[in-house]
Parts: structure tokens; sequence; C-alpha cells
């Protein structure tokens, strides 16, 4: 299934639920909202999105703390935790979902190409994934789009 498709479906439970959506995006670029807006009626649910690539957007837009960011970098699980809960608060959402993470073509000390964290916030809950996809820059963005929206399809 596409992440369209995936999307798609995902977006079905949350309207059911009378539920709604907001994503914080580094390095999928928009591509996990825009999965989602694909499907006509997303309105329902979703209520934004943001792309924070740069980790001063992060700290400033999304409240990620600046001492985390300066010593771990953008690429770790309480970032993505601080994104997702972030996006929520930012958009009055029920859910946010966020990703960040290392597409390539460059690694950083620790953390090889590949290394993504998807993460999200609902009811007061904070989880996370970490993942290790393979591939080049395009189908590590895409995995990690697919990773989002099944992290959030687990917690529906």
């Amino acid at each position: 299934m596409d992440n369209s498709a995936l999307a798609a479906a995902a977006l079905a439970k949350l309207v059911e639920a009378d539920q709604t959506i907001a994503f914080a995006e580094s390095l999928t670029g928009g591509a996990l909202c825009s999965a989602f807006v694909d499907t006509a009626g997303a309105s329902a649910a979703v209520k934004g999105g943001v792309v924070t690539y740069a980790l001063e957007s992060k700290h400033t837009i999304l409240g990620v703390p600046a001492g985390i960011l300066a010593e771990r970098g953008a690429v770790d699980p309480d970032v993505v935790e601080a994104m997702a809960l972030g996006a929520a608060r930012l958009f009055e959402a029920d859910f946010g979902i966020a990703t960040t993470g290392l597409a390539g073509p460059d690694a950083e000390p620790g953390k090889p190409v590949g290394t993504v964290y998807v993460g999200a916030y609902f009811a007061g809950r904070l989880e996370h994934r970490l993942c290790q996809f393979e591939g080049d820059r395009d189908s590590v963005r895409s995995q990690a789009v697919a990773a989002a929206i099944e992290l959030l399809a687990e917690l529906l």
C-alpha cells in the first residue's frame, strides 16, 4: 500500500473518531502532511503542519528544548517527542505526529544515513519509534512517512 493509501485509511479512522491531527516534519519536508491532504475531505481532521528543518525552528516554533538540541542534535527520541507535542499544541489537535532523521547523503557520528525517529503525542502520552532504513534519500524519506502513519495507526 502506498503512503497516500495508508494515510487515507488513518484519516478515515480519525474522522470516524472525531479527532484531529497536526504534523511537525523535518526530514520528510511536508510529505507526511501531504499524504493526508491528498485525500478529499482531509480538512475534517487535519489541522495543519510545519516543516522545522533547522534546529532553531524546532526550538522557536515547536518548543523543543534548546539544551537537548545543542547536546544531541535533531536526530533524537526526545526531540521527536517534543516535536509531536509542539505540533499538537500549536494547532490544538488531538494528535501530533513528527519525523526527524538522516536521509543522506551525510551521516552524523553514531547515526548512519537512514536513522529516523517518528514520534506521536495523544491524550497526554508521548511515543516514538527508532527506524533504520536503507536506500537513497527519496526512499528513506518515503519509508519515514510510512513509519509515521503506521505509528498513528497503532494509536488509533
